[in-house]
């Protein structure tokens, strides 16, 4: 399997927890992707690709995600708001909560996936746990077998996407709608 990830965009959020147990659960790699190895630093989660391949350096930095970790409060039901009406002098209740780690994969292609060896398999990896994810989106453009592909997921739906090639994509049509710095007036 060949391929290239040209651009990348993750917003994603999800459980630590359900990511540990993606992992554990054993899921199937791509081919070139022999196992991960996820290390955690204070509040960064490293899943790092271990290849399959005999052939690759072993100094030879393969792709890796990284993902910030958070600790969220998690509600049971919805809390009320601040500044909300209270009918009269009743206690208020506790809203049962719990405190989750999330693992954060948010920003562009070198912040969530780093590293270009391997770095397509790792992206099909990361593609999967969007699939698992509740909150956030990934868009990607990738090239597979010589053709571009498009990917966008949100809230752990495949949704339609596309690429579009033009021309000059600094004119989307409002071509007058800057300063013509040359013949200003202003400006001696």
């Amino acid at each position: 399997m060949s391929g290239r990830v040209y651009r990348l965009h993750s917003t994603l959020e999800l459980p630590l927890e359900d990511v540990m147990d993606y992992f554990e659960n054993d899921p199937e790699l791509p081919p070139e992707v022999e196992n991960v190895d996820i290390t955690r630093r204070n509040n960064t989660l490293i899943i790092k690709a271990v290849s399959a391949d005999d052939n690759l350096s072993k100094y030879t930095p393969t792709a890796q995600l990284k993902a910030s970790v958070t600790e969220n409060r998690v509600y049971e039901e919805e809390p009320p708001r601040a500044g909300a009406p209270s009918w009269g002098d009743e206690e208020e209740e506790e809203i049962p909560s719990e405190l989750v780690e999330f693992a954060c994969f948010k920003g562009d292609l070198e912040t969530v996936l780093q590293n270009t060896a391997l770095q397509y398999p790792m992206f099909l990896v990361l593609r999967e746990i969007a699939m698992l994810s509740e909150k956030g989106t990934l868009t990607a453009i990738t090239e597979e077998g010589d053709e571009l592909q498009a990917t966008r997921i949100v809230e752990g739906e495949v949704r339609a996407a596309s690429v579009e090639v033009v021309e000059n994509p600094q004119q989307n049509g409002s071509s007058d709608s800057g300063i013509n710095w040359r013949d200003n007036k202003f400006i001696s």
